[in-house]
């Protein structure tokens, strides 16, 4: 199985990663959901430090990402010790790249939340769960490394099985630590912080048991890493990182526009946001179980295949995102009323739903066309087109139409729009044009 994930189908490497990644998801949203019966202020504080977390994880998910592509291109060229050379200088880069970011966040967690210009009713709060959950942030890059050479090998189950044992460790933990059951201290935003550390430790170390048992690595080569590797592992996840540092970071300006209508916007925005997540994984899983075809396609010189795969997932991508807009904003209601019962909250969530179903076909040509962008090793026209659209329009468009036109959330949405369907058709236009053909980063299997 290890050199066979090329040959399996799109759905039997997706629906794994779709479970995957809903429930991790879910983690989100559990702490999110029981935060909100705990305080509307814990759920703007969290929001808020999450989106500094989110851009943290960017900064070592580059590693991850490079692992990923790198590993499918060398089993698809049938070479399988390279493969696993890559898997462990990836670990060893992230280990020491984690601990140096998570020492940060621990560290400056209040001054950092200063400059994102957090109201003041949410300091304490927001700062605790930085510094708890940021301070573990290296566990976090070490299983996304992890996660990464499983599902490059086809072990998408793993994965989920691992997720599933958290989301059920997490959800006990907020049920003790957030509330105080059974005696304890309610520990609200910090509770949900300790929780979250604890799971993904566990969910860490089941891991690394699964990589040393289904492909072979033995950690007891980590005495002779060859570091060589490192260069390709750069060539390709410094420029993936720089266009999902752009993105988080351009998110994080929007976020401070929100700042500045107020901690019920904030709100809003984050409740709005943690249902859209259900409805754009569709789309990532189907990204990620594309990059992994494709990845085997082109290190085995299959491009024409590669080429059909991406444009049938897109497709797939687009239906299932409108579909799946459709019925959360048939069903805004009853879902924005799971986390708040401020009519003017639901109401305001209600459109920005309504236009979610134009924003998500549009995400879906940015998830799955970068995804097998990268995949085939055509790395830095995303960055660039990434930069111009994020900041050019996204950023410009937000503060014109949220704050000095004064259409507040709903201009927000509106610049959302117009980033991802330029960048979106910009992509389109890449992957037609065929020149990502050149950009294969290993040397091809040997036809018989």
């Amino acid at each position: 199985m290890r050199q066979e994930a090329n040959t399996r189908s799109l759905f039997s490497l997706t629906w794994p990663i779709f479970i995957e990644t809903l429930l991790y998801m879910v983690m989100g949203n559990a702490d999110t959901l029981m935060l909100s019966q705990y305080s509307d202020h814990a759920v703007a504080a969290v929001g808020v430090a999450n989106q500094i977390i989110a851009l943290t994880i960017v900064l070592f998910n580059f590693v991850a990402l490079a692992t990923a592509v790198l590993v499918a291109q060398y089993l698809g060229a049938q070479r399988e010790q390279e493969a696993i050379e890559v898997s462990l200088v990836s670990l060893a880069a992230n280990l020491l790249f984690g601990l140096l970011l998570s020492a940060i966040l621990a560290a400056f967690s209040r001054p950092i939340l200063w400059m994102m210009g957090l109201p003041a009713e949410l300091f304490d709060e927001g700062s605790s769960y930085l510094a708890i959950v940021g301070g573990f942030l290296f566990i976090q890059a070490l299983m996304m490394t992890v996660g990464a050479i499983l599902k490059s090998y086809g072990f998408t189950r793993d994965t989920m099985y691992v997720t599933i044992g958290m989301n059920v460790l997490n959800i006990i933990g907020n049920y003790f630590l957030i509330f105080g059951s059974f005696g304890l201290s309610p520990l609200g935003a910090e509770g949900a912080a300790i929780s979250t550390a604890a799971s993904r430790l566990v969910g860490f170390a089941v891991l690394v048991a699964l990589l040393c048992k289904r492909t072979g690595i033995s950690l007891a080569v980590f005495r002779a890493l060859p570091f060589y590797h490192l260069r390709s592992l750069l060539k390709i996840g410094v420029p993936a990182a720089g266009e999902h540092l752009s993105y988080n970071t351009a998110q994080m300006a929007i976020t401070y526009f929100i700042t500045w209508l107020g901690a019920e916007a904030l709100t809003v925005r984050v409740y709005t946001q943690n249902i859209m997540m259900f409805i754009f994984l569709f789309g990532l899983a189907i990204g990620q179980g594309t990059q992994i075809l494709i990845g085997h396609f082109v290190g085995a010189g299959r491009y024409e295949e590669a080429y059909a795969r991406c444009l049938k997932s897109l497709y797939s991508a687009i239906a299932i995102s409108v579909l799946a807009a459709a019925v959360a904003y048939w069903f805004a209601e009853p879902l924005l009323s799971l986390f708040t019962d401020d009519r003017s909250m639901i109401e305001l969530g209600r459109k920005l739903l309504l236009l979610t179903m134009i924003l998500e076909p549009g995400r879906s040509f940015n998830i799955v066309i970068i995804s097998s962008l990268r995949a085939a090793g055509d790395v830095q026209f995303p960055v660039y087109m990434g930069i111009l659209s994020m900041w050019g329009v996204g950023v410009t468009v937000a503060y014109v139409f949220g704050i000095a036109l004064g259409f507040g959330l709903v201009g927000i949405w509106l610049s959302f729009i117009a980033d991802e369907w330029l960048r979106g058709l910009l992509m389109l236009w890449r992957w037609r044009s065929r020149v990502w053909m050149k950009k294969t980063m290993v040397p091809q299997a040997k036809m018989a």
